[in-house]
């Protein structure tokens, strides 16, 4: 279970980051209630998976998911620029995110 709450909990933040984005420095009200919630619900699904997974681990796996997942809303969602390098940088990431689940007993 903690790590279906990790999971969940980078889902959490590539929804708050986003809806950061859509906020406009918190000047639009809904984007930034999401924001708020999003980070609230996100902190509180880490901090339960960090009961039972190490403190390394369960940080990396949560900003890993959430800088890809940002990554990829930026470019599906607000058209940001893809090349090669960024792409790179991306998938650099989750394999460290594979190996780093993999070394965690």
């Amino acid at each position: 279970m903690a790590w279906i709450s990790l999971v969940l909990a980078g889902l959490f933040e590539i929804v708050w980051a986003s809806a950061m984005k859509q906020s406009h420095g918190f000047s639009k009200v809904l984007p930034s209630v999401v924001t708020i919630g999003g980070m609230i619900v996100s902190f509180g699904l880490l901090s339960w998976s960090m009961r039972t997974l190490p403190l390394g681990t369960a940080y990396m796996i949560w900003t890993g998911i959430g800088a890809v997942g940002a990554f990829a809303v930026g470019i599906m969602v607000f058209g940001e620029a893809v090349s090669p390098m960024r792409v790179a940088a991306a998938l650099l990431i989750v394999s460290g995110l594979v190996v780093m689940k993999l070394a965690t007993p």
